[in-house]
């Protein structure tokens, strides 16, 4: 009876509380689960909230639970929990560490861009925080060898630094502000390379696709490729803003007599505004794509083409995928 009063008939806590077809419906739920304030959870509460959502999967819903109470502990398991596995998250990886972790890195990049040896430094970091949200965030059905991680990140690292190195030098006697573009180049470069090299195995050995109801069909290379060039695409999304609008803001600030007087400020500023930029990138970027990608059963590879048509004939004209953040 307690749980009739508080919780609606067929309330199915796995449900997506908005609608994932819709950008704006994609960007509530990213906002929910990407909420830095989460960071600052106590482990044993996660705990807690781990065992109550798995507790309402079994249907056991502990007497006087209410549904705000089931949402938020959702919320919690959303934002610590690896989706795949279950397995809690380191919080460096989480998707809700991006906006203080990628606040701090950014803002750094962007105020010690003038020297190769900051610059090598800040791109190393930088490079290191992405292994450690690659690897977090990896398919869990596509295991990697820790020697497969190593390559991902010592290439992802180099061509960073060839890249900031590279155009750092080129554009000594270039304008100011093409300067302060380098380090947007280099992340983008990097998240080129590193995110296909951490999740190699799915490009090599395809990632599992599903018909509409969920029903495993095999495995794609091809849907692999697809999630994760889209995974790509938010990346540079996410740190594209701050890092092209945020240069431009600076250089027009220091002109102003009041900021030379307190260059010493400038970094701390740089930092604060990149956290205004991430607050509303990160969940716009992760929401860009559906999270279940969908690929034309004319675009799989043959041999799985044929065998989905030889079984169910006409009846699957999609297939679909998770593919990963």
């Amino acid at each position: 009876h307690a749980k009739m009063a508080t919780i609606p008939l067929g309330f199915n806590i796995d449900s997506p509380r908005w609608d994932q077809s819709t950008f704006v419906g994609r960007l509530k739920h990213f906002l929910n689960i990407t909420d830095p304030r989460t960071v600052l959870v106590p482990e044993e509460e996660l705990d807690r909230a781990k065992a109550l959502v798995e507790s309402c999967r079994a249907g056991v819903v502990p007497p006087g639970s209410s549904q705000e109470q089931l949402l938020y502990a959702k919320k919690l398991y959303d934002s610590a929990f690896h989706p795949d596995s279950g397995e809690k998250m380191n919080f460096i990886g989480r998707m809700s560490f991006q906006v203080p972790g990628g606040m701090a890195i950014t803002g750094c990049m962007l105020q010690f861009y003038r020297t190769v040896p900051a610059v090598v430094f800040w791109q190393w970091v930088n490079q290191s925080f992405n292994a450690f949200v690659n690897y977090t965030n990896r398919n869990a059905a596509s295991p990697i060898s820790l020697r497969q991680i190593g390559v991902a990140y010592v290439t992802a690292t180099s061509a960073a630094l060839a890249t900031a190195v590279g155009l750092n030098l080129y554009t000594k006697r270039a304008p100011p502000l093409l300067a302060r573009w380098v380090p947007f180049a280099a992340v983008a470069a990097a998240n080129c390379v590193n995110i296909p090299m951490m999740r190699q195995q799915e490009i090599i050995n395809g990632i599992t696709v599903t018909d509409e109801n969920n029903n495993e069909l095999g495995h794609s290379r091809r849907a692999a490729v697809k999630g994760i060039a889209q995974v790509v695409l938010s990346r540079i999304t996410m740190a594209a803003p701050g890092m092209i609008i945020l240069p431009i803001i600076m250089e027009r600030l220091e002109k102003f007599t009041f900021m030379q007087r307190i260059r010493v400020l400038h970094g701390p500023l740089q930092v604060l505004l990149c956290g205004g930029f991430l607050l509303f990138m990160v969940p716009a970027a992760c929401a860009l794509f559906p999270q279940q990608c969908s690929l034309a059963l004319a675009d799989l590879e043959q041999e799985l083409h044929d065998s989905i048509v030889a079984k169910h004939g006409d009846k699957v004209p999609y297939v679909y995928f998770n593919k990963g953040l």
